[in-house]
């Protein structure tokens, strides 16, 4: 048989040995017809002269055909010896390393039913640590046997530990578990439509628009106003049946200023390394820990740790084992002056920071302006900012019937 093999077939003639032979002949093609009078298949047949070739043959058909070949004045010499048994036979003298690799063979096997790492999708608010800690709480952890898992029992009991989530699925595959998790949508704050309320001023400001959806508007567009001040009034004056009062709602857009102030001390403590480093290896097996160091204890407090963890794998299939390498970095603290213009700049990025996050749930920056002082080793900046944002907060009136007098 000649031509190309196909994958499967490559693959069982490796399992079961192959041979690569040189044939040599005054009549080459007797020993061809020899293979299929006999019924030895061969490929890769390769000629290199009028009376010799190459080619592969299976480690049974090469003893027949070795036999029947001596009648042919042919002469057959071995190229190589390819399969399963042939190395196999390499450690018939070595059977404490066969044992070994048996013993590899089958932890392998019986380690790919237990669960030895997580991959969790589809979480944002909710940390990882507390979803692994949640599995474990409910027997799933590093170690568990994996096709024990009750994927419904476990999806309700961690569930109901984490309300965040609206839904979670735990696949294994191999000895890696998928979880995959669907976090739950809060449910908007209901608007309170019933309670007497006003709408007065949550900040100093200069007025652009007032929209009020109930209620009575008591300032126009183009006021300043301040803090405290009514904006909308839910009390609304009929004029033959006194007054009523309602759920005073409504949107008010102003003009405001804000202006935010911080210290930058000009001089500091820098780190500076001296080049010493220690590096703690250790080995993790599952939830056991094996330390290569003897000393664990490191002199002197200044210095930086990084840690970095290396999982193991085979084949593609994760070990329990990672490799725990942590490198401490020493250094020497030693006092430097910072330039005015750098602390400034970092002053501006502080303050800048601290007025997006009092203004971006209300409104816009329009423009800012950043200004320092130095007395001493002291920088004083000063961030002085112009935004349009909604001011208006609604406060509940309080009436004869919750036990207090009119307000």
């Amino acid at each position: 048989m000649g031509g190309g093999e196909g994958w499967m077939t490559g693959l069982v003639n490796r399992l079961r040995g192959q041979v690569r032979i040189r044939a040599e002949c005054a009549f080459p093609e007797r020993v061809l017809n020899l293979c299929g009078a006999r019924d030895l298949a061969f490929w890769d047949l390769e000629w290199e002269s009028a009376t010799a070739f190459t080619c592969r043959i299976s480690r049974q058909d090469y003893r027949v055909l070795r036999q029947s070949a001596e009648k042919l004045d042919c002469t057959l010499t071995v190229m190589g010896r390819e399969g399963a048994p042939f190395f196999l036979l390499r450690f018939r003298r070595r059977q404490t390393l066969l044992i070994g690799l048996v013993g590899c063979g089958l932890a392998l096997f019986l380690g790919s039913f237990f669960i030895w790492d997580f991959e969790i999708e589809g979480n944002e608010a909710v940390p990882e640590e507390e979803i692994l800690r949640a599995l474990e709480q409910h027997g799933v952890g590093i170690g568990s046997f994996g096709l024990a898992l009750d994927g419904e029992g476990l999806r309700n009991q961690v569930l109901l530990d984490i309300p965040e989530l609206c839904w979670l699925a735990v696949n294994v595959s191999g000895c890696r578990a998928y979880v995959q998790v669907r976090e739950r949508i809060p449910v908007p704050e209901m608007v309170d439509e019933t309670t007497p309320s006003n709408v007065v001023a949550r900040r100093d400001g200069l007025v652009l628009e007032v929209h009020a959806l109930n209620g009575r508007a008591s300032v126009p567009a183009g006021t300043a106003v301040t803090q405290g001040q009514l904006l909308i009034s839910g009390v609304e004056d009929l004029d033959t049946f006194g007054a009523r009062v309602l759920a005073g709602m409504g949107s008010v857009k102003a003009r405001t200023w804000h202006t935010l102030t911080t210290e930058i001390a000009l001089t500091g403590q820098e780190k500076q390394y001296t080049g010493k480093e220690k590096k703690l290896v250790s080995l993790v097996f599952g939830k056991q820990r094996v330390k290569f160091f003897s000393n664990s204890s490191i002199e002197g407090a200044n210095y930086d740790k990084i840690t970095k963890r290396s999982s193991w794998s085979l084949l593609g299939i994760a070990l329990p084992a990672t490799l725990v390498t942590e490198t401490c970095r020493f250094y020497e603290t030693t006092e430097v002056r910072l330039d005015a213009v750098g602390a400034e700049r970092l002053g501006e990025r502080i303050l800048t920071q601290q007025l997006e996050a009092e203004v971006a749930p209300y409104g816009e920056i329009v423009s800012t302006l950043c200004t320092s002082r130095q007395r001493g080793d002291v920088l004083t900046v000063t961030l002085s900012a112009e935004c349009v944002e909604e001011i208006g907060d609604r406060v509940p009136i309080l009436t004869e019937e919750s036990g207090n007098g009119p307000r």
